[in-house]
């Protein structure tokens, strides 16, 4: 393991987006970034989907065998308010990453330049501005994927920071364990999970997964409620039957032995602010090291399509 910074100043944003609005959700994204550099963060982490927010409970007009009018007129206002990696909004993103001389980490919807498909990703900035990482979620989870279609690429990209080799995975696919492997064999010791997951059960998994990475688990989640959404949407019955808060957040920063740095954070919208000793994560591999010392790669051999 190469030698590291020693302290990652760290800000997880848990943030509501202004739903299915690509440029006031990137406006508020630069203000916050400003707002967490101005507190000393060296890394920024948004949750999954910010740009244009998470589309909770809302059916698209699908169901098994059709589609409706209204549905698609819905899909449409999304897709139109998904963007274009590289785009417009990437590069406002950049500068906005460089003016903090920053890393920042993202969750956007990205529309595909060549074909009508939308993709859940990942991005991450260098404190220069450069789009280092782009992200997409491997398999989106349950009635995700009428919306949002598989990874094509970019499966497992690593950014190489101060801190050591920094990858996502982004909600459910940490429930995937060889993806979880992937990560590990390539060094991570920052574990972003930007995700739109507020129950109790996923706080025991982010615990586990700090442990069995023997990593820093960053654990981004949004707050929002059932009034943000837009009234012109074609489902209002939908949108009627949801909580008043619909994700109630639950973001935490977890240390390489399983324990919080930062507790959970629920109902209402926050920046916390952590600084993370990241000498933690070599002396916390002295009895188990996953990929090196434990690993038995003579029995157990994972294969990873690139």
């Amino acid at each position: 393991m190469k030698d590291m910074k020693p302290v990652c100043k760290i800000a997880v944003v848990q943030a509501a987006p202004v739903m299915f609005c690509k440029d006031a959700c990137t406006d508020k994204a630069l203000g916050l970034i400003a707002e967490a550099a101005g507190h000393g963060a060296e890394l920024i982490v948004f949750p999954e989907l910010f740009i244009p927010g998470y589309p909770y409970g809302m059916t698209f007009g699908f169901t098994v065998g059709s589609r409706n009018a209204d549905g698609r007129k819905d899909w449409k206002v999304y897709y139109d308010n998904s963007i274009l990696v590289p785009g417009p909004e990437t590069e406002r993103l950049g500068q906005a990453a460089k003016a903090a001389n920053a890393w920042v980490s993202i969750g956007v919807s990205e529309r595909d330049a060549l074909s009508a498909t939308l993709y859940n990703t990942n991005l991450v900035f260098s404190p220069e501005g450069e789009l280092v990482t782009v992200h997409r979620k491997l398999k989106p989870t349950g009635a995700e994927r009428v919306v949002w279609g598989d990874a094509n690429r970019d499966y497992f990209p690593m950014a190489q920071t101060p801190w050591g080799p920094m990858g996502s995975m982004i909600c459910w696919e940490s429930y995937m364990p060889l993806a979880r492997v992937a990560l590990y064999e390539k060094g991570v010791t920052l574990y972003l999970s930007p995700n739109t997951n507020d129950n109790e059960e996923w706080q025991a998994t982010i615990r586990h997964i700090a442990i069995e990475g023997h990593c820093f688990f960053i654990n981004c989640d949004m707050y929002f409620t059932r009034d943000m959404y837009p009234k012109d949407l074609h489902c209002p019955e939908e949108i009627a039957r949801l909580n008043d808060i619909v994700c109630r957040g639950g973001s935490c920063v977890v240390d390489p032995y399983g324990h919080y740095v930062t507790e959970p954070v629920w109902d209402k919208e926050a920046i916390i602010y952590a600084d993370l000793d990241m000498e933690q994560v070599p002396a916390s591999r002295m009895e188990f090291d996953g990929c090196g010392h434990y690993a038995r790669p003579d029995v157990l051999e994972l294969k990873i399509h690139e």
